[in-house]
């Protein structure tokens, strides 16, 4: 919340002294901090951690963004989409590093439903919900997601993950299979009797 006054704060003046510059026919001056001025205003619609996460989960270095997310601490104040990213990588985040699968689809239904930016991005949102599902035995919801993720991604470029799942659809337990499979392996067999 301090961050975003300071912002609003530095916004103001900024644009006071951009004025001034102007009125007093300094055009060149005034002309040369619209720049600094755009940058400034460009903060309140693009949070520099929101993207510094992205970065480094591109990188592939989880920890940097997670302390990236962490810096943000009040995201409800940020911009509906911003706050959808927020969630969504964290979400994400926690997929990789095994917080709970129920916790985590949590996260990433709330993002989409909030509304991500991108179709890439709300493809690999229903590709890793997809992938949540098929661990969880909920194959029907699964192909959902999966031609829902294929329709969204329209430059092909989760192409080969969509169909590696596709293959991997066949080899998933039901949910009643696998509940069967963990009632047995909690019976213990007794020996035959003579």
């Amino acid at each position: 919340m301090i961050g975003f006054i300071l912002r609003v704060i530095i916004a103001a003046s900024a644009l006071a002294f951009n004025v001034y510059l102007f009125a007093t026919g300094s055009w060149g001056w005034g002309i040369t901090m619209i720049f600094p001025l755009a940058i400034i205003m460009l903060t309140f619609w693009r949070n520099e951690n929101v993207i510094i996460a992205l970065y480094q989960m591109r990188l592939g270095k989880q920890e940097k963004a997670w302390q990236a997310l962490n810096r943000i601490k009040a995201p409800q104040f940020l911009p509906k989409k911003q706050h959808a990213y927020v969630i969504y990588l964290k979400g994400m985040l926690g997929l990789q590093q095994n917080l709970g699968f129920a916790q985590c689809e949590q996260m990433i239904r709330k993002a989409l439903s909030m509304g991500l930016r991108t179709k890439q991005d709300q493809a690999v949102a229903n590709m890793q919900l997809a992938g949540i599902c098929m661990q969880t035995g909920r194959k029907n919801e699964a192909k959902m997601l999966l031609s829902e993720a294929k329709k969204l991604d329209d430059k092909n470029m989760l192409k080969e993950q969509l169909t590696t799942m596709k293959k991997q659809m066949g080899m998933v337990a039901s949910r009643n299979q696998m509940r069967q499979a963990q009632m047995h392996r909690g019976r213990k067999k007794t020996p035959r009797k003579r």
